[in-house]
């Protein structure tokens, strides 16, 4: 249990911020410099972006005396990960006039842009919401943005869990007109009062995350949320959902008081109650929850000093209905299915692998241009998965031939090819422009994939379906602790090295190493992939495998 009393600065800031606006306007109207005022930078994720600079030139310009090269990130909303074909060619307008030319596919089934100025913050942010879309609550300490299946088309249950995403996404929006009011320029009305009867005025002590799964997959890594719901069928009828609360990837180097934790299943509801279950999650969070302590402010924490007994009563005592006990349920796999997939009306869907979650233009695979030129025929929708790669959704068979036409011409079928270990890999953005970054991952991840692959054709395994995970640092954006192998960046090309997470995502890995390079890293899994290859069990995975062992890296070296 945390023992300081003090609140922390940003529950301050938030306070003082009379519900969101703090002097963002002013700061906006500053053009002495490229940055914001120091409280508003916080305020700034309510509103969906991040103040960063170019790490790569920061010593250039201090040398020069000039302040950081600043730029934003801008997060946009998209529950359950669905976008129109209109919607697609106004997210690629903005990044092409306003960003860096490249959108970025963020592992919670968003859209990134990177590299936008202050003077184009305001024209950025409208021109995503008029494409129907809208950046609030896509960063701070709120409810993000909800993931889901984003395939509906498989099934009844899946269309319904959808809905229920968006459902849960609305009731969850926070209420300030603040957004509106600087973005939109809608006039504040004279003596009105915001009021924000799910978050409060200071809102949630941290953010929260929550997800939603169909069985047998585990897509959306259900057990890394604050809160998920397990759709539960039967004869092909989504009877409701499983609860679980409790999960959280983010951890502090060195400080073993902070960890990363699995949610834990504690019922079940129908599928009217999901939207009533998580504002009462929530609003539990937001009148427990640590705020003297931002390392120790998330839902896993609360529940873990205060005993998961204590939440499941609690939480009780606030819902309308009895939470009965969970039903039956199994995970078989997790991570997309590539290429073509038809419908039970015919319709075709195919899920195309995006390097790194990076769509741009790179020597001859022109993903960017492609999609591009997709969206301007494509009737059907995009679709954004969790792990950073993009479904074209709802082709006619008449439209099949053009779509690998264009796909074809663009180089990006070429991309395809890469190696198993590489389509399901995931890494976070980090270096140059993440503030928290230790360690390169989404640069980095291109070429470390390719030594490990090497490294698992020379034991002749290399069609095996592992999971490899790189994060710069430890707050664990990327899901590097559910991951059967998984770096973490500790410092300029060292990490900590994790292993053993299950191939389905309900186990935690842990860590064998830190604080190693490279060719220590290549070292470890070499032997490990040889003894694998010798001494593994019939269907046994590389993470059980290692599980099973129960081995200090040392061991095997």
């Amino acid at each position: 249990m945390n023992e300081q009393t003090e609140l922390t600065p940003v529950e301050g800031i938030k306070q003082r911020s009379d519900f969101l606006r703090g002097t963002i306007v002013e700061s906006l109207a500053d053009n002495a410099t490229g940055t914001l005022a120091d409280d508003d930078t916080q305020l700034s994720k309510f509103h969906g972006f991040y103040q960063q600079d170019d790490r790569d030139q920061r010593a250039e310009r201090a040398r020069r005396k000039l302040e950081p090269d600043h730029s934003f990130m801008i997060r946009v909303r998209v529950p359950g990960g669905i976008a129109t074909a209109a919607q697609w060619l106004a997210m690629d307008s903005i990044a092409s006039t306003y960003a860096n030319n490249t959108l970025r596919l963020t592992t919670r089934q968003a859209f990134q842009f990177h590299g936008v100025i202050k003077r184009e913050l305001k024209t950025t942010i409208s021109g995503i919401n008029e494409s129907l879309l809208d950046t609030i609550a896509a960063c701070g300490d709120v409810n993000r943005n909800v993931m889901c299946t984003p395939l509906t088309e498989k099934s009844a249950i899946h269309q319904a869990a959808y809905l229920a995403a968006n459902t849960i996404s609305e009731h969850l929006t926070p209420n300030t007109s603040a957004y509106h009011e600087i973005w939109l320029d809608k006039k504040r009305v004279a003596d009105s009062r915001d009021d924000e009867p799910i978050y409060g005025p200071t809102y949630l002590p941290r953010k929260f995350k929550i997800g939603i799964a169909i069985p047998p997959s585990n897509d959306v890594d259900i057990f890394s949320q604050d809160l998920s719901f397990i759709a539960i069928e039967k004869d092909g009828d989504l009877l409701g959902f499983n609860v679980a609360v409790g999960g959280g990837m983010g951890m502090t180097h060195g400080e073993p008081e902070t960890y990363p934790r699995v949610a834990d299943v504690i019922g079940f509801c129908e599928t009217k109650y999901v939207a009533e279950v998580a504002e009462k999650v929530v609003k539990i969070q937001r009148d427990h929850g640590d705020r003297t302590n931002r390392k120790h402010a998330r839902l896993k924490y609360t529940i873990d000093d205060r005993g998961l007994d204590w939440f499941q009563s609690t939480l009780q005592e606030q819902l309308s209905f009895e939470l009965i006990p969970a039903k039956p349920y199994q995970f078989l796999f997790r991570g997309d299915e590539f290429g073509w997939q038809e419908d039970q009306h015919g319709d075709w869907h195919l899920t195309l692998f995006v390097p790194e979650g990076r769509v741009q233009d790179l020597g001859r695979h022109r993903m960017l241009s492609a999609f591009r030129q997709i969206a301007r025929v494509h009737t059907g929708t995009f679709r954004l998965t969790s792990n950073q790669n993009v479904i074209i959704s709802g082709i006619a068979s008449t439209q099949k031939q053009l779509i690998n036409r264009l796909l074809e011409y663009y180089g990006v079928t070429a991309l395809q090819a890469v190696s198993p270990l590489r389509q399901h890999a995931l890494a976070c953005v980090a270096l140059p422009t993440c503030g928290l970054a230790m360690a390169e991952a989404e640069r980095y991840l291109p070429e470390l994939a390719n030594n490990i692959d090497e490294l698992l054709i020379r034991n002749g395994i290399e069609n095996e379906p592992l999971s490899l995970r790189i994060t710069g640092c430890p707050n664990g954006c990327a899901r590097p602790y559910l991951a059967e192998i998984a770096l973490v960046g500790k410092a300029p090309g060292r990490y900590s090295l994790f292993l053993g997470g299950d191939g389905v995502g309900k186990r935690l890995n842990r860590m064998t190493h830190e604080n190693v390079d490279e060719g220590e890293i290549l070292s470890i899994l070499s032997q490990w992939f040889e003894k694998f290859a010798k001494e593994r069990i019939e269907n046994e995975s590389f993470g059980d495998f290692v599980h099973r062992h129960e081995l200090r890296l040392t061991e095997v070296q």
